[in-house]
């Protein structure tokens, strides 16, 4: 299994520079690049132990593939799958597909990665690959949305690479477990590179625009997996440090309250969705036990619900409201939406209870909270009239038959938490959230401030940021030690 798992880690790159090398090959060796991701991710399930490899010795590059790796590779396969199907009767040329196949590639990577500087060259690669794809149309609005997002991203890990080494002076290794002898500087760096590559809090406000701005299929990547990039490496640290996983979990906390209160007021539904993406990366940080299962869940709700954005007549929710959609899209709207909110019978439901189960206590109120404004900001796109005559892109229903399916296939791994308690608690959640929206949020008019999203002060958040993360670091030593 270790020879197999060095295969497939590279089988992405080959297979993406191949694409140039074989004519009309691009969106079927794209496909089988989440394929064979898929068909790894299903085998590790199976691993009763965690693989581990290691290579140059402990100077080197250290990977382990676990179940949690098993949830993150498994949704980078079906995001990655579902948007080839979208695009496969468009003109995206061979340079789209070879970016997306890299793009996959260097995020499997990052799943996999237990060392700092692996990890972060996978995300600089990631970084670079998901550039190259917003900036694909070569519109000036997206070179710029493009490049705003690389110049952040950059940034961001710059600070990260500085923490790493001095990671490296205090314990001399780069392992994730190397951390916990390391200054506080240096969590606090490592943190800021990782808060903004994954969208986390206040580090997260280059999300929307990015998002939003970018073609349909890859603000589907975007959402539905390229952030999980930078969350992973938080998860994978709260369960290997103690004394770290109390700050990812306030951490978690803070982002799902503060997405879901912009999205309750935002009137446009790619904008909407970003937020919501911020929102919900917080759920899979509160509770970290669980965050690969959610992070699967949100993967496959998010990138549908993207995709069918992209099929609807606007974006502007007034707009919508007056302007009734085709029936069957629709359909995949409610589906989705009904999951993100927690509905019985599709794996968000499964997701927001296990979760909500792995909660501390000081936890709760604002993770219900988080739950609540879902629920209410997603009747948005629950209440829209339908009835309308509309095309679809050809792709589109085969990417949301695969992606949507998924949702109801994956309700079974949390069979355990169909009972009388945990199916009332979220429809009552859910039905609170829709007379809210009804009697309070359908009507208002209120906009919160952008400010933040300013490119200008996007580096200033990240000095507050900094600072934060070096006082909650400071905190939580004096606490441990005193």
């Amino acid at each position: 299994m270790t020879f197999l798992s060095l295969v497939w880690l590279v089988i992405p790159f080959c297979l993406g520079f191949s694409i140039y090398l074989i004519p009309r090959s691009e969106k079927i060796l794209a496909l089988m690049t989440a394929i064979i991701s898929a068909a790894y991710a299903s085998a590790l399930f199976l691993e009763k132990a965690p693989l581990s490899v290691q290579l140059l010795n402990s100077f080197g590059v250290t990977l382990v593939a676990d179940q949690l790796s098993a949830f993150f590779i498994l949704t980078n396969a079906l995001v990655t799958a579902g948007v080839v199907l979208y695009c496969w009767h468009s003109d995206k040329n061979k340079f789209f597909y070879a970016q997306l196949a890299i793009l996959h590639g260097s995020i499997n990577a990052a799943f996999i990665c237990t060392d700092l500087i692996s990890l972060y060259v996978a995300l600089e690669v990631s970084g670079l690959a998901a550039f190259l794809l917003i900036a694909y149309p070569r519109g000036d609005r997206s070179l710029w949305v493009g490049l705003r997002y690389l110049f952040v991203s950059n940034t961001a890990m710059l600070f990260y690479l500085v923490g790493a080494v001095l990671v490296y002076k205090a314990s001399y290794t780069f392992s994730f477990e190397g951390l916990a002898k390391a200054p506080l500087e240096a969590f606090a760096l490592i943190f800021l590179g990782l808060l903004v590559k994954g969208g986390v809090f206040v580090s997260g406000l280059w999300l929307p625009m990015t998002h939003s701005e970018s073609e349909t299929p890859v603000s589907a990547m975007m959402s539905g997996i390229v952030v999980k990039a930078g969350v992973y490496p938080m998860v994978r640290f709260a369960l290997l440090l103690p004394e770290i996983e109390p700050i990812i979990r306030v951490l978690g906390v803070g982002t799902a309250l503060l997405g879901v209160f912009y999205a309750c007021f935002e009137k446009d539904t790619k904008r909407m969705l970003a937020f919501h993406t911020v929102s919900q990366l917080g759920f899979i940080l509160a509770a970290p036990e669980v965050g690969g299962f959610y992070a699967l869940t949100h993967g496959l709700v998010k990138s549908s619900l993207f995709l069918t954005a992209g099929e609807l007549p606007g974006r502007n929710f007034k707009e919508l409201q007056k302007t009734p959609i085709a029936t069957p899209v629709w359909i995949a709207l409610v589906l989705a939406s009904f999951s993100i909110s927690g509905f019985p019978m599709l794996s968000g439901f499964g997701a927001k209870v296990l979760t909500m189960k792995n909660l501390l206590d000081w936890q709760v109120i604002g993770m219900n909270l988080a739950a609540f404004g879902t629920a209410a900001s997603f009747a948005k796109f629950i209440f829209l009239p339908r009835g309308g005559d509309g095309k679809t892109k050809p792709g589109f229903w085969p990417a949301a038959t695969l992606l949507i399916g998924g949702l109801f296939a994956a309700n079974i791994a949390y069979y355990d938490a169909y009972n009388v308690a945990n199916v009332l608690k979220p429809l009552l959640t859910i039905a609170a959230g829709w007379a809210a929206y009804w009697f309070l949020i359908r009507g208002t008019s209120f906009k919160l401030p952008t400010a933040w999203e300013k490119f200008e002060h996007l580096t200033g958040a990240m000095t507050l940021m900094l600072i934060a993360l070096f006082w909650m670091a400071f905190s939580r030593s004096s606490y441990i030690f005193g």
